[in-house]
């Protein structure tokens, strides 16, 4: 007599826990599972190469049956950005607001995905029937519009996803965070609360974004020439208050970088931005205007090696040149781990001549955070009311501090689950506890190539960047093994050929002597030979220059 298997909530994320970006959570119930959110995020330092990180799917792939859709929060690519990979191999419903939708199109039809994906246009007041569970929505506030939280009713209880959330009393769009709807919630009853902890470390309250529109307009004002503006591409609001500061200063607006310029033109044609007949002009025109004329709106607020800010930092734009006396706004934030490339793109900046507003928004009012500080969350969670709180969308620490507030507001400590990527939370019969765990982690994108760079490749490519390659390249007699061309040696980012003819001539005397010494021996396997050649090789290079070089042996046979 088979066992019955009792059917029981379980709850985890495959990104987004411990880290910022790639944002995937997943709520299950038997046989139905809905994920939230599919997004990437950018790679860090030791990932030598590779364009983008995306979430480990191994877990949906095996219980592809089982998934009736994807919800997608709000359109930032930390949510969004890994759904043209993903779809590739879990073609599933997608669920998302008008914008978010318009935003993600672009991105299925670039890769040939428009077609062959379901997409479900959602608002504030849909209800989505995902199996045996219902999912609803309430409108919060962020830095781009048309963003939702999700209540997942499940017959354990309702799971409630916030999204990325502030509450801004004094919105710039008028879309107002649906306070009622949440305290409506939590009075019905919140088994669990998943819940932003990007800002979980910042006192007090994150800003308005109206207040961000008057300094900008005051820049722009002040300002004798052109002024280079770099924010996040789907900084709506921001990119909307650029146009306004720069119709009250009669000023035109250039576009750089693909990702704004995607944005800009799709926000414009939804209607999410109100841009005047003849604001926007080609980049080509700003040369033939007056300085104090001209603002120009680009990417690269995080000093990305090859965004637009970037390339016109180091002269290298092919359209746009940065000259003493411009002003440069740097609008963002840099997301942790950014900062030094923030910094050197405001040194080269420097250096030109410009005059640079960057920093803290607090500081320079340039900039507010889009997520919510310490007594937001504080709110979030007194309007909810959980039984059950996992902090989610931040690093570990982040995570911890929210714990610490859920606390002070009353949740019992046992009932907070601080937990990594994978970690499942199980909910049988009202009662939580962490379960197994699921396999989670990263996908590497390099190119067209997905996932197929590891860990093995990534250590090879850091030897590389370190102590570069040496190339040796023997041919042998197939007769008796005598050598008949070679040792010739190739050297790449290890020493200067010119200035070490000595050093490589005695390697290639310890590469032949190895060789005659293994063929008296009567050793010919090539594994053999390679092996014995790279010991040696590297024994040898390590004494005299205290380095390790990637040796590669290439032995053929004639």
């Amino acid at each position: 007599m088979s066992k019955k298997t009792v059917d029981k909530l379980s709850i985890f994320a495959l990104g987004g826990v411990g880290e910022i970006g790639k944002n995937m959570y997943v709520v299950q119930y038997a046989n139905d599972i809905v994920v939230i959110d599919c997004g990437l995020k950018f790679p860090e330092e030791d990932m030598l190469g590779i364009d983008i990180v995306i979430p480990d799917i191994s877990y949906l792939l095996e219980n592809r049956d089982k998934v009736r859709g994807i919800i997608i929060t709000h359109g930032h690519e930390d949510h969004i950005g890994g759904l043209s990979y993903v779809l590739r191999q879990l073609n599933v419903p997608i669920y998302a607001t008008k914008l978010t939708l318009g935003l993600i199109e672009t991105k299925l039809r670039e890769a040939g995905l428009l077609g062959d994906t379901k997409r479900n246009l959602i608002n504030s007041e849909s209800e989505l029937s995902l199996g045996c569970m219902t999912a609803s929505f309430f409108k919060t506030n962020h830095s781009i519009p048309d963003s939702v939280g999700v209540c997942i009713a499940t017959p354990e209880g309702n799971v409630v996803h916030t999204g990325d959330f502030k509450f801004d009393q004094t919105p710039v769009n008028e879309q107002y965070a649906d306070i009622h709807r949440m305290a409506e919630l939590g009075s019905k009853g919140v088994l669990a609360l998943l819940s932003d902890s990007t800002n979980a470390e910042r006192p007090g309250y994150t800003g308005s974004e109206r207040s961000v529109g008057t300094e900008i307009e005051d820049v722009f004002r002040k300002a004798k020439q052109r002024v280079i503006i770099a924010t996040f591409a789907s900084n709506i609001h921001r990119i909307q208050q650029v146009i306004d500061a720069a119709e009250a200063t009669k000023r035109k607006v250039t576009v750089i970088g693909r990702s704004m310029v995607n944005v800009v033109s799709i926000a414009g044609e939804l209607g999410y931005l109100r841009i005047p007949e003849g604001m926007l002009i080609e980049p080509e025109e700003i040369n033939k205007m007056a300085a104090d004329r001209v603002v120009v709106l680009s990417t690269g607020s995080q000093g990305e090696p090859m965004s637009a800010l970037t390339r016109m930092a180091r002269s290298t734009h092919r359209k746009v040149d940065i000259l003493p006396g411009d002003t440069v706004i740097i609008a963002a934030t840099p997301i942790p781990g950014n900062e030094r490339y923030v910094g050197r793109t405001v040194d080269e900046l420097m250096r030109i001549g410009a005059h640079v507003i960057y920093g803290p928004g607090s500081i320079t009012g340039v900039h507010v955070s889009g997520h919510g500080s310490q007594e937001e969350l504080k709110l979030m969670l007194n309007l909810m009311k959980p039984k059950y709180f996992i902090p989610i969308h931040g690093e570990y620490r982040m995570l911890r501090q929210h714990a610490i507030l859920a606390e002070s507001v009353g949740i019992p400590k046992e009932n907070i689950f601080v937990v990594d990527n994978g970690d499942v939370v199980e909910v049988l019969d009202g009662a939580a506890r962490k379960g197994s765990k699921v396999t989670a982690g990263n996908i590497l994108i390099d190119g067209l190539g997905v996932g197929d760079v590891g860990n093995i490749v990534l250590r090879d490519r850091k030897l590389l960047s370190q102590d570069g390659i040496l190339v040796v390249v023997v041919t042998l007699s197939k007769q008796d093994g005598a050598i008949l061309s070679g040792p010739d040696i190739i050297s790449r980012g290890f020493v200067y050929v010119r200035e070490s003819e000595g050093l490589l001539d005695e390697a290639n005397r310890i590469v032949a002597s190895t060789l005659k010494r293994l063929m008296s021996e009567n050793v010919n396997e090539w594994a053999s030979l390679k092996t014995h050649v790279k010991d040696a090789l590297g024994r040898f290079l390590y004494e005299q220059t205290k380095r390790r070089p990637m040796i590669l042996p290439i032995i053929m046979e004639v």
